[in-house]
C-alpha cells in the first residue's frame, strides 16, 4: 500500500487546488460517528496507509500528517515510513491538537475542507470557533475523496435480523414507550439518532455491516406515535417489517434521513445528542424547529443491563471461559510438542474455539496477540508481514473477545513463554495489583467513573510507571465492545459518567515497555448493589470474566494476604463455573491454572 500513497496524495492536492482548498481534514469517522467503520468510510486509512482505528489526517499543499495517540505511535511510525506523511504524536485519543495546528499554521483567509456528513456536531463547533478566530473558512460541503477514490467500496448490504426472545429481554414496544417518556421529561416530542448500537438496542435488531459489532447502517426518527428507520433497500425483509409495523415502526430509504429532518413541522421539539450526530444532519433540521441538545436517552438505558440480561451475560462468560480453556490447553500443548505457533495462529485458533460455543456469533474485535516487544503496542494486530513465532522466553499478551446472543466479552491475559524474568514478573504483578485494587472497590451509587481510575493506577504509579490508555470502558449486550456513557479513565467527569447498577465495564490497567514487553490484565465487571451500612446506596463490582490469571508470572512477595485471598477466590470461582463445560486435557489445564497460591 505504501507505494500508492504518494500518487494518492498528489491526486488529493490536485482536487484541493481545483476547489480552492488550503487544507483537507479527513477523520476516522462516518455519518454515525462509529468506532469501527465500513470500508466506504475508511478514507483516512486509504489516503495514508495507517490502519489504526483512531487517527486524524491533514494535508496542505506542502505537508501531510496523521495525528495519533500513544497507543499507535509505534504502528504509525512503521506504516507511514516512506509515504511522505508525518507522524504527529498526541497524548490522548480525545486531543484537539490537530485543530490547534490548523489554526496556528494556516494563514488568514485560508480554507479548510472536511466532509460535514462525517463531522460530529460538537467537533464542528470546536473546529469552527478555532478557525473563525483566525479568519480561516471551514467548508463542510465537500468530500474530496469521492473525486479521487475510483474504486471506493459501496455501502454494505448485509441483512438485518431480529434479536429475539429469550435474549431480547425487553420488547421493542416497551423500549419505545420508555424512550418517549424520557423525551417528554426533557420537553421533547421528537428524537433523531444515528448511533448504530442505540438503534439496534431500541428496536431489538442486529446486523453485520460493521466488523465485529453486530450493527447495521441506519438513522432513526422517533415521533410521538410512530418511528421511522432509515435503512438501505432490501436489508429488512417483509416479515420483519411487519413485526416492526405492529409497534408503529416504518422502514424508509437510508438516504431519506436528511429530508425527513427538513420536513419536520415548525411545532416539533426535537432532541438530538450533539456528541452523536453529525454537523451535516444537524444542518438539515427545518428552520423553526426547537432543538434540545442532550445525551441520547437510550445511551444510558442500554448501559444498564437488567437482571434478565445479566443472567444471559453470565452464561456467555461461562461459555467464553470454556473457549479460553480449550484454546489455552491446546496452545500450551502445541508449544510443549515444539510446534511452530505464530501470533496469527493465535488469532485464528482462539476465534475457532469461540465459534464452537453455543450462541457465539463471532469475535467482538480483532484479536491482539503480541509476543514480547509486540505486546508493548497496546493496539497491535499481527499481519503476515509482522507475524512473530512464539518461541523462546518472554510474555505473550492476548486481548480477545466474542459476540454471543446473550452478551459481549472482552478479556486480556498475559502468559509465560519459557523463562519469565524478575523484571517481567514485577510488571505483571503491579498490573495484577491494579486490576485487583479496582475490582475490589466499593463506592457510592452515582460516583463518576473517572473518580475510580486511580484505584487501578496506584500500585503502578507507586513504581513511577504509567500507561497511556483508559482503565475501563463500557461494554454492550451483544452490541459494541466499547460503549458509554461510563468510563474509568482520566477524563474530566460529567454527570453522564455516573456509575449505576447494571453497567458492565472493563478493568484493564497495563504496563508497556517499548521494544521489550507489555502487560495488561483485563476483566469485565458488573455494577451490583453493595451491603447497606446506613450511609446511602453503594455499589461494588461483580467480576464477570472467567479465565485463569497466569500465576507463573507473579512475583508472589509483592502480594499481600488480601490480594492472595482475592486471587484464590477468583480462581476457585473460575473452576467451579467453567469446569462443567470442559473435559479431558482442557479440564486438567483449568485445574492446574486455577490452583491456589
Amino acid at each position: 500500500m505504501t507505494s500508492a500513497i504518494p500518487s494518492r496524495l498528489a491526486a488529493l492536492r490536485a482536487a484541493m487546488a481545483e476547489q480552492g482548498v488550503s487544507a483537507c481534514l479527513i477523520l476516522s469517522s462516518d455519518p454515525h460517528l462509529s468506532e469501527y467503520l465500513p470500508d466506504h468510510w475508511q478514507g483516512r486509512q486509504w489516503i495514508s496507509g495507517f490502519t489504526g482505528s483512531v487517527g486524524t489526517f491533514i494535508a496542505t499543499a506542502d505537508f501531510a500528517g496523521v495525528w495519533v495517540d500513544s497507543r499507535y505511535w509505534v504502528q504509525a511510525e512503521a506504516q507511514l515510513a516512506g509515504t511522505g506523511i508525518t507522524l504527529m504524536k498526541v497524548e490522548t485519543g480525545i486531543s484537539s491538537r490537530h485543530v490547534d495546528w490548523l489554526a496556528e499554521t494556516l494563514a488568514s483567509g485560508a480554507v479548510v475542507a472536511v466532509d460535514g456528513d462525517c463531522l460530529g456536531l460538537a467537533a464542528a463547533k470546536q473546529l469552527g470557533d478555532a478557525l473563525g478566530a483566525k479568519d480561516i473558512s471551514l467548508r463542510t460541503d465537500l468530500d474530496l475523496l469521492d473525486a479521487i477514490w475510483a474504486d471506493r467500496p459501496g455501502l454494505p448490504a448485509a441483512p438485518v435480523r431480529a434479536h429475539d426472545l429469550p435474549h431480547a429481554v425487553v420488547a421493542r414496544g416497551d423500549k419505545l414507550a420508555n424512550l418517549r417518556a424520557e423525551l417528554a421529561g426533557k420537553g421533547a416530542d421528537h428524537h433523531f439518532l444515528s448511533t448504530l448500537d442505540d438503534i439496534c438496542w431500541i428496536f431489538n435488531l442486529r446486523g453485520a455491516d460493521v466488523s465485529f459489532n453486530p450493527v447495521f447502517l441506519a438513522h432513526a426518527l422517533i415521533a410521538p406515535d410512530s418511528a421511522t428507520l432509515f435503512v438501505g433497500a432490501g436489508k429488512i425483509g417483509s416479515a420483519l417489517q411487519a413485526e416492526l409495523a405492529r409497534v408503529g415502526v416504518r422502514v424508509a430509504p437510508y438516504e431519506d434521513a436528511a429530508a425527513a429532518l427538513a420536513a419536520l413541522p415548525a411545532t416539533a421539539r426535537l432532541l438530538v445528542d450533539p456528541r452523536r450526530i453529525t454537523f451535516g444532519l444537524r444542518q438539515a433540521v427545518a428552520d423553526g424547529v426547537a432543538v434540545i441538545e442532550a445525551i441520547n436517552p437510550s445511551t444510558l438505558a442500554k448501559s444498564r443491563k437488567d437482571n434478565g440480561e445479566a443472567v444471559f451475560v453470565r452464561e456467555a462468560m461461562e461459555a467464553d471461559g470454556a473457549a479460553m480453556s480449550n484454546f489455552y490447553a491446546a496452545f500450551e500443548a502445541a508449544l510443549a510438542r515444539g510446534e511452530r505457533v505464530t501470533e496469527c495462529d493465535v488469532d485464528e485458533r482462539i476465534t475457532a474455539e469461540r465459534l464452537k460455543q453455543p450462541g457465539c456469533i463471532g469475535a467482538s474485535f480483532g484479536t491482539i496477540a503480541g509476543f514480547n516487544a509486540n505486546g508493548a503496542m497496546p493496539h497491535y494486530h499481527a499481519t503476515p508481514e509482522s507475524d512473530t513465532v512464539i518461541a523462546g522466553n518472554g510474555l505473550l499478551l492476548i486481548d480477545s473477545g466474542g459476540q454471543y446472543l446473550g452478551g459481549t466479552t472482552d478479556i486480556t491475559r498475559v502468559w509465560a513463554i519459557g523463562h519469565v524474568s524478575a523484571e517481567q514478573k514485577r510488571d505483571f504483578t503491579l498490573v495484577l495489583k491494579g486490576t485487583m485494587g479496582l475490582s475490589r472497590a466499593r463506592f457510592p451509587l452515582g460516583t463518576p467513573g473517572p473518580m475510580l481510575d486511580s484505584l487501578a493506577r496506584a500500585p503502578i504509579w507507586a513504581a513511577s510507571v504509567e500507561y497511556g490508555h483508559g482503565t475501563g470502558h463500557g461494554v454492550g449486550y451483544f452490541l459494541a465492545v466499547h460503549e458509554g456513557p461510563q468510563t474509568i479513565s482520566k477524563a474530566i467527569p460529567t454527570p453522564e459518567m455516573a456509575m449505576l447498577p447494571g453497567m458492565i465495564t472493563s478493568v484493564e490497567p497495563g504496563i508497556y515497555r517499548p521494544g521489550q514487553w507489555g502487560v495488561r490484565i483485563e476483566n469485565l465487571v458488573l455494577n451490583v448493589a453493595a451491603p447497606d451500612a446506613g450511609f446511602g446506596d453503594f455499589l461494588e463490582f461483580e467480576t464477570l470474566t472467567l479465565c485463569p490469571i497466569d500465576t507463573r508470572c507473579i512475583a508472589r512477595e509483592l502480594l499481600n494476604e488480601d490480594e492472595r485471598a482475592w486471587l484464590n477466590g477468583y480462581h476457585a470461582e473460575v473452576f467451579r463455573r467453567v469446569s462443567p463445560r470442559v473435559t479431558g486435557a482442557s479440564l486438567e489445564w483449568l485445574r492446574e491454572r486455577t490452583a491456589a497460591i
